[in-house]
């Protein structure tokens, strides 16, 4: 409804929730989602490449993809050293998102939570930064002042759950709950008491209790035990999440939009592939002494006069060349650069599971999924397993294949796609499932809802 100043949108952010779990396996249980899908529209969101949260969400806001953002996950390289490497904060993001582009129309803005917003930037409202966030003595709000009326609220606010790759579960919980409830109860007083058309929040604890509790529910998963006491930990959480989003559903008039996303889906992680062990195993990198024990790749002494390739670990692989003029010992000459790469790819898709079957591993040039590579991209991107193993970056396991993760206990890995509901009282969808829906397309729809025109550079669609 262009024009109509009344409109007003509500996006409910959930990281992480796969449309497995939403839309099929605990459906019967969410009857706030089910309302709203019977009465709305909704269907799988595809994310961006890769689909990790950083850059995602900022991907989903400004409707441009990684290489067009220079964004490429939550570490990117600073320059072409072999070691400098930087947070993709929220300075990492020279574009403007929905809340940027809103708040110049002189529409009211509320922001809390959303990845890529620390340190926070002036809006048209007020804004929350995000799991980022350093910690809560930074100053994570706007404006300045908004820190001490949340403390008001709920005391120590919890911007994340700090080391939630742990094997105390009981506290894991203990926290992904006080997180959610604290960040909830944020959203109700800004709910009631701040002025908005756009109002945004994201909560990670989806993201959170998928790493910390999937082998507990899954059957499918190597650690899955039946019967343990931590079977029902998603369950429930999901039924919790489902009566706050109605006590929020309850507080918003007729004239609201409600769109609930995620930025990505999950699913079990099966292993993880020791990438540099393989690149190393296979003359693609040398070092002057192997580690006598698993050793971060930054830890190793590495031969770079005689090194063609590395890799940082991670969710999916990222994988640069040493080449020579661009990297300080570059060995590849440039002219070898694509016959290299293209061997790279090949023989790392064919790497096998540990038994020897297909893994299934996908591998991307950048240049075949960005419109743009901006700042410095990987050369390849690996989705080993398609995103069911994980990369794992420390030398010296002795083994391509492992069932430990490096960085502590995880379960579950990220998945492509990722889930959207949209619910407009004034249009009802009917239930109605929309097909070939993209992370792109929610920024240029949000835009639509309020009356604006999208800017030409959003590459994304309006879906109403």
């Amino acid at each position: 409804m262009i024009g109509n100043h009344r409109r007003k949108v509500l996006v409910v952010g959930l990281d992480c929730v796969p449309p497995e779990l939403l839309f099929r396996q605990y459906r019967d249980e969410l009857p706030h989602v089910r309302d709203l899908m019977a009465r709305g529209l909704w269907g799988e969101l595809e994310s961006c490449h890769p689909p990790i949260t950083v850059p995602a969400w900022s991907c989903m806001m400004a409707s441009q993809d990684p290489g067009q953002l220079g964004i490429y996950g939550f570490r990117n390289r600073a320059d072409y050293s072999y070691d400098k490497l930087s947070i993709a904060t929220g300075n990492a993001v020279k574009v403007e998102r929905v809340w940027d582009l809103l708040s110049r129309a002189d529409k009211k803005v509320v922001v809390v939570g959303v990845p890529g917003t620390y340190p926070p930037r002036p809006v048209n409202g007020v804004l929350v930064s995000c799991f980022l966030t350093p910690g809560i003595e930074s100053q994570y709000t706007h404006p300045a002042g908004l820190r001490e009326e949340i403390a008001g609220v709920v005391g120590e606010y919890m911007v994340d759950v700090k080391g939630f790759r742990t094997e105390d579960k009981d506290w894991l919980l203990r926290q992904i709950y006080e997180m959610t409830e604290k960040r909830l109860r944020v959203v109700r007083h800004f709910l009631r008491t701040k002025p908005w058309d756009f109002f945004m929040f994201v909560e990670m604890g989806t993201d959170r209790i998928h790493h910390g509790f999937w082998k507990f529910s899954d059957p499918g998963h190597r650690g899955y035990e039946p019967g343990n006491r931590h079977e029902q930990a998603i369950r429930d959480y999901y039924r919790y999440l489902d009566r706050e989003l109605g006590e929020l559903l309850a507080m918003i008039d007729q004239d609201t939009v409600v769109l609930v996303v995620s930025d990505h889906g999950a699913k079990k992680m099966d292993g993880g592939i020791c990438i540099n062990e393989w690149l190393w195993q296979n003359g693609y990198l040398t070092l002057h002494t192997p580690p006598a024990r698993p050793t971060a790749m930054d830890k190793c002494a590495v031969d770079w006069s005689r090194t063609r390739a590395w890799s940082e670990g991670g969710y999916y692989a990222r994988l640069f060349l040493n080449v020579k003029g661009r990297e300080p010992q570059g060995v590849i000459e440039p002219r070898d650069y694509e016959r290299v790469r293209d061997e790279l790819a090949a023989k790392i898709a064919a790497i096998p599971d540990h038994q020897g079957r297909p893994l299934g591993t996908q591998v991307y040039t950048p240049q075949a999924l960005y419109r743009a590579t901006n700042n410095i991209a990987p050369d390849l991107l690996i989705y080993f397993g398609d995103l069911s193993w994980r990369s794992v970056g420390t030398l010296g396991t002795g083994a391509i294949h492992t069932f430990d993760n490096d960085t502590g206990p995880d379960d579950a890995n990220h998945a492509q796609q990722g889930i959207l509901i949209l619910h407009d009282p004034a249009q009802p969808g009917g239930g109605r499932e929309i097909k070939g829906m993209s992370l792109y397309d929610v920024a240029p729809t949000i835009l639509h809802l309020l009356g604006q025109t999208p800017p030409p550079h959003m590459i994304g669609k309006s879906i109403v």
